[in-house]
C-alpha cells in the first residue's frame, strides 16, 4: 500500500504527532510521498528528517496512490482536491483543529482508527463538484468542491447577475454577489448568506443570493444535471469569480456556464463517524446553551 501526505501548515506541538504517524507507517511497511511544500514545512519548522518521495500537482501524483491523508481542516481537503481532481483516490481527512465537516477525524484519534482505515474498514462518502466554462477566459482547475461564488469588485455597488436554467430564464440578481453552491458547500458560505444545509447525497445545486436588493429573492434549489448560465454586468466591468479559494478577476464580457463536473472527490468517514453526527456536533443541535 502506498499513502500520499497533504498539509499547509504544521506547528511545534504537533512534531511528536508527525514523528509517530511516519514511524507507524514505516513500521506497518507502508509507503508514503509527501507533498513537497508540506515537507520542506515539517522539515523546517519541525526539524524532521524525512527520506520519502515527493509530489507537488496532479501530473506527479501517482495513479498508484492508494489513500490520500491531509492534515488541517475543511479548507485543507479543499486545496487538496486540486491536486487529485479524477484520480479517484480516496481522501482521510485528519482535524488538526476544530471539528470539520470535510475532516472529521481528530489528529488525537488518528491511531485508534489508522488500522482500520488502511484496512478498508470505512465508508466512502462521494462529492460531486461543480465546472466552470468559459469561452472567453482560461481558469486553472475551472472546478469547486464547495462552492462557485460570482461578486462585485472595486465597487460598492451592485453587480447584475442574470441567471438560465436550461436556456430558461431564471432571475436577474441584483446583490452583492451569487453563490452556486454543491451539497459540499451548503453548509459553508450558501448558508451564511441564508441558504438551507443540504446531505451530500442529494443530487443538487443551490442558487443563492449575497445581499440581494429585493428581500423576496430566496436560495433556490436544482438539479444537479442541469446546467446554468451566468452573465454578469457591474458599472466597472468586472468582476470577482471564486472556486472554493481561488479568487480569479474577470471582465464582464466573460459568461460562465455551470454544470456538474464529471467526476467526484471521494470523503473516507469512519464507520463510527455519519455525516448527521458530524452535523448536529457542528451545529449543536440537541444541545442546551443557556447555561
Amino acid at each position: 500500500m502506498k499513502v500520499a501526505i497533504y498539509g499547509l501548515k504544521a506547528s511545534e506541538d504537533q512534531k511528536e504527532f508527525f514523528v509517530e504517524l511516519f514511524a507507524e507507517l514505516e513500521r506497518k511497511n507502508i509507503q508514503y510521498t509527501v507533498e513537497t511544500a508540506f515537507k520542506e514545512i515539517l522539515e523546517s519548522e519541525l526539524s524532521m528528517s524525512l527520506r520519502s518521495e515527493v509530489f507537488s500537482c496532479y501530473e506527479d501524483l501517482q495513479e498508484s496512490i492508494d489513500m490520500f491523508f491531509t492534515f488541517g481542516g475543511d479548507g485543507t481537503i479543499l486545496s487538496a482536491a486540486t491536486i487529485i481532481q479524477d484520480k479517484n483516490i480516496p481522501v482521510v481527512g485528519v482535524n488538526t483543529g476544530r471539528l470539520g465537516f470535510l475532516a472529521t477525524l481528530n489528529m488525537e484519534y488518528l491511531f485508534e482508527s489508522l488500522d482500520n482505515i488502511l484496512n478498508g474498514e470505512y465508508t466512502i462518502s462521494s462529492r460531486s463538484l461543480i465546472e466552470v466554462q468559459t469561452e472567453d477566459a482560461e481558469i486553472e482547475f475551472p472546478f469547486a468542491l464547495n462552492e462557485i461564488t460570482v461578486t462585485r469588485r472595486e465597487t460598492t455597488s451592485m453587480i447584475t447577475v442574470d441567471a438560465f436554467v436550461n436556456g430558461e430564464f431564471l432571475n436577474s440578481y441584483w446583490a452583492d454577489g451569487l453563490i452556486v453552491s454543491t451539497p459540499t458547500g451548503s453548509t459553508g458560505y450558501s448558508l451564511s448568506c441564508g441558504g438551507p444545509i443540504v446531505h451530500p447525497g442529494t443530487d443538487t445545486f443551490i442558487v443563492t443570493a449575497i445581499a440581494p436588493h429585493n428581500l423576496n429573492v430566496r436560495p433556490y434549489m436544482i438539479a444537479d444535471d442541469s446546467v446554468l448560465d451566468l452573465k454578469i454586468n457591474s458599472r466597472v466591468g468586472e468582476y470577482f469569480l471564486s472556486l472554493d479559494a481561488r479568487n480569479k478577476p474577470l471582465s464582464t464580457d466573460v459568461k460562465l456556464r455551470l454544470k456538474k463536473a464529471n467526476f467526484n472527490i471521494r470523503i473516507v468517514r469512519p464507520h463510527d463517524k455519519t455525516y448527521l453526527m458530524t452535523l448536529r456536533d457542528k451545529m449543536f443541535w440537541g444541545s442546551d446553551r443557556r447555561n
